[in-house]
């Protein structure tokens, strides 16, 4: 008994020594985590801040009044606090009615987009047909080719629409349809909207990494082609398409040159914010009838909220949809 006894304790004295280099190790390891999370997190509020602080800039100027906007004391609260720029805003851009002509442009341009883009990658991704690699790259051409490019081409291509020489040929002249929600509507259905290369891009590739024993156990069920199509894959994709509906509804909600091209005189909120600075004072003293010129400052306060003003309903529909926004981007799409 005493040998072991005097055995051990070598062994006892040994583990009593190899425990502090454990702590300092584990010291060291946390030591590094909180340093990382440190570090992370001074990105994170870096990158944040310089995202949220020019709303928040936007915002305090546009509950300030004019005598604020010069007083050295007034940085972020206003010490007059008023909501007149709004409602001098929503005069000027004629916003009830470029909010409901958006609304409704923007929405029904955005659903048929995702509708027709979701068919065409859902057949890049799947079938094999010919001439399908030189579709796909007119597809990532449409990606590359700013739409500044053939803005010209599509403005007489509107301007005159002709349908291989008939309507000329039977009426005598081509049809004129700008000042229409028409170039739109049609472009969309051809998958030559804006940014509609892009779509068919993400839905393609997120079909490609569905399974496909998916389909082919429907097949086996008796489940046919559109059924399949309908029932098995487009619930699975709801994470990609809710973020295109999003991609689709914001840029053509803020998009200022295909409205300006073919909508002519159509109020919309995209082109309502180039009307402030040069109509505000002569607003001013036609309805206010106030003889005075607008200072630059000013003019910049009513810009400020007007861009509030439009910005607001998209921030509105990302916090209802940042789920499904934030599921597309970390899933890879693999359903088991």
């Amino acid at each position: 008994m005493s040998n072991t006894a005097v055995m051990s304790a070598p062994a006892e004295t040994g583990r009593a020594q190899a425990k502090p280099k454990m702590s300092v190790y584990k010291r060291r390891k946390l030591m590094t985590q909180a340093a990382i999370s440190i570090c992370r997190f001074i990105l994170l509020f870096g990158l944040c801040f310089m995202i949220i602080q020019p709303i928040l800039n936007k915002i305090s100027v546009s509950f300030m009044t004019e005598e604020d906007l010069y007083d050295p004391v007034v940085v972020n609260i206003p010490a007059h606090f008023t909501t007149e720029n709004y409602t001098l805003s929503a005069e000027i851009m004629s916003y009830k009615e470029a909010f409901k002509n958006s609304m409704i442009i923007s929405l029904t341009i955005a659903i048929l987009q995702v509708s027709v883009c979701t068919l065409v990658g859902y057949g890049l991704a799947r079938y094999d047909f010919p001439l399908k690699n030189l579709l796909f790259g007119c597809v990532l051409l449409m990606i590359v080719v700013p739409p500044q490019v053939i803005s010209t081409s599509l403005y007489l291509h509107f301007r005159f629409f002709d349908i291989f020489g008939l309507i000329k040929l039977i009426t005598g002249n081509a049809i004129n349809l700008r000042g229409s929600v028409l170039p739109y509507y049609m472009m969309s259905a051809g998958c030559m909207g804006l940014k509609n290369g892009l779509y068919i891009y993400l839905i393609r590739q997120f079909f490609r990494n569905i399974p496909k024993e998916l389909e082919e156990a429907a097949y086996v069920d008796g489940c046919g082609t559109l059924k399949t199509f309908i029932i098995i894959m487009l619930p699975d994709a709801k994470p990609i398409l809710t973020s295109c509906f999003l991609f689709a509804f914001v840029w053509q909600w803020t998009d200022g040159l295909y409205s300006s091209m073919f909508l002519g005189t159509t109020k919309l909120v995209s082109t309502s914010l180039s009307r402030i600075v040069d109509s505000l004072g002569a607003f001013i003293m036609r309805e206010l009838g106030i003889q005075t010129s607008v200072s630059v400052a000013y003019s910049n306060c009513i810009l400020s909220t007007g861009t509030l003003m439009i910005i607001l309903p998209l921030i509105i529909l990302y916090l209802f949809a940042q789920r499904g926004f934030v599921e597309s981007l970390a899933q890879s799409g693999i359903k088991m």
